[in-house]
């Protein structure tokens, strides 16, 4: 199971820089970003835009594959994500993954004044904008007339002449699970748990064991393997945060490898509130790394 690792764009580049460089160089599979314009708790806190963040990480870095954790059509359309994305994976040479979801009803729902979607609203937008921007980045010219999106032949060259950039699609219900398999893969961040409940954390666990279940019979009714298709799990999403200490990491690592999940990502630990942490603790999961007791 490879180990990714999310850094927040809160900081500096001066200081973000090296974050992204320490991802890459102290052998984590993946880095990844939120693409978001503000944040739950961190919204008056300072918050980076997506984009040039992983534009200066890919200048930083040179091998370790980036991502975005997730996109959403909050506040994305497909025609400028692709040439976003398309652009990122230039500079990269190739190193772009584009986790998309269908986009929460926080912060980023309404800030440009549109109305609160319901649940089934937003998973069928999540369908079209996830065929959209495949359909960008893979043809030369798209257009497109949908019920929620338009393009009008847009040009995205040179789309479909290189490597595809691979969708990992973010769902927890039957509809965008449907959407995920037919995706390069599925990424979930568990169920909602109240923390304080007795036996959250194994709550939590068995309702994760379950999802992946779901997708993997979800692939197979679409005709996929799912042997064949990325896995990922947000481990920061249990009750309890992954690099709180290095056991609770190895516990978390360990359950979600035995269910087989071919990806975890965990977050840089941050000084205070959600994924309050120590730092050392992320580099003794590197030092794992490192020795070969971790795969990455």
């Amino acid at each position: 199971m490879r180990i990714g690792v999310v850094v927040l764009p809160q900081f500096p580049w001066a200081e973000a820089r090296a974050r992204w460089k320490s991802v890459e160089d102290r052998g984590f599979a993946t880095a990844w970003t939120y693409d978001h314009l503000a944040w739950r708790s961190l919204a008056d806190e300072p918050w980076y835009a997506t984009v040039p963040t992983l534009t200066a990480a890919a200048l930083a870095t040179t091998r370790i594959p980036l991502g975005t954790f997730v996109t959403s059509p909050n506040f994305r359309h497909p025609v400028t994500l692709a040439k976003d994305l398309l652009t990122l994976d230039d500079i990269s040479g190739g190193r772009m993954i584009a986790g998309i979801g269908a986009g929460g009803l926080g912060w980023d729902a309404t800030v440009l004044g549109q109305p609160e979607l319901t649940p089934r609203q937003r998973v069928d937008r999540l369908g079209e904008f996830v065929a959209l921007t495949h359909r960008l980045l893979t043809d030369g010219e798209t257009s497109w007339r949908g019920d929620w999106y338009t393009a009008d032949r847009a040009r995205m060259h040179p789309a479909g002449s290189r490597q595809r950039i691979p969708f990992l699609v973010a769902a927890n219900g039957p509809r965008s699970m449907r959407i995920a398999a037919g995706a390069d893969g599925w990424v979930t961040t568990g169920p909602a748990t109240d923390p304080d409940a007795p036996d959250a954390l194994e709550q939590w666990w068995t309702a994760v064991a379950a999802l992946l279940e779901r997708f993997r019979g979800a692939a197979r009714a679409a005709g996929r393997d799912p042997d064949t298709l990325t896995t990922m799990l947000s481990l920061d999403s249990a009750p309890v945060f992954s690099l709180r200490d290095l056991d609770t990491f190895l516990d978390a690592a360990g359950r979600a490898r035995e269910l087989g999940f071919t990806d975890a990502i965990v977050h840089w630990p941050r000084p205070e509130g959600i994924y309050a942490g120590d730092d050392r603790i992320l580099d003794r999961v590197a030092e794992l790394l490192v020795d070969g007791r971790l795969e990455a």
